[in-house]
């Protein structure tokens, strides 16, 4: 730990594979990704079914699957109850940190995956990468990896290389929803 109280006190468990697991608090980096995200899909979901959420949140995917995601997006307004969300939301975004990328990329991955997930993105946010997975005949397969350059980097690449880079995806839960990455990675510290 730190020594500083306030920042102990922001460490918060989830529950993979039926042992308690520590999350840290999260960096400022992380932290503006995640608000970034949530501010996208806060207002295109305005007035529509589907709700988003953003960290702090529990779902509750199995007696032993007890997560607390980064930003999710759950359109079965049946599963919202005042302690959490309780079965697969139909979005779930994990910002990578060092303590934890592990259990998002593997055990909390499987997790998501065996309770039905349609879409899950893993963003880094030191990388400035989008992975997307979608969930096909109840196994993720990944549909791209999207990576941010700043106009300098852009600059900087052969003209080819340049024209091969993606600033926009659409989300797969709306066809009608295209992300820009440059909005997901902006104001960075």
């Amino acid at each position: 730990m730190t020594g500083n109280l306030a920042y102990e006190s922001a460490w918060r468990e989830e529950l993979i594979g039926g042992k308690l697991v520590a999350m840290s608090p999260a960096s400022t980096r992380h932290n503006q990704v995640m608000l970034n995200i949530a501010y996208i899909f806060k207002h295109y979901l305005k007035g529509k079914q589907c709700v988003p959420f953003a960290d702090g949140e529990n779902v509750f995917l199995s007696p032993t699957e007890h997560y607390v995601p980064d930003f999710m997006v759950v359109c079965d307004r049946d599963k919202i109850k005042p302690q959490g969300i309780f079965g697969p939301p139909d979005l779930v975004v994990e910002v990578l940190s060092p303590s934890t990328a592990m259990n998002d990329k593997g055990k909390k991955k499987r997790g998501y995956e065996a309770s039905g997930v349609a879409e899950y993105w893993l963003v880094d946010p030191v990388g400035k990468t989008v992975e997307v997975y979608l969930l096909q005949e109840g196994r993720y397969d990944i549909d791209n990896v999207y990576s941010f350059y700043t106009q300098e980097e852009l600059a900087d690449m052969l003209e080819e290389d340049r024209a091969a880079v993606v600033s926009k995806f659409t989300c797969h839960l709306y066809d009608d929803l295209t992300i820009s990455l440059a909005d997901i990675f902006d104001d960075l510290f």
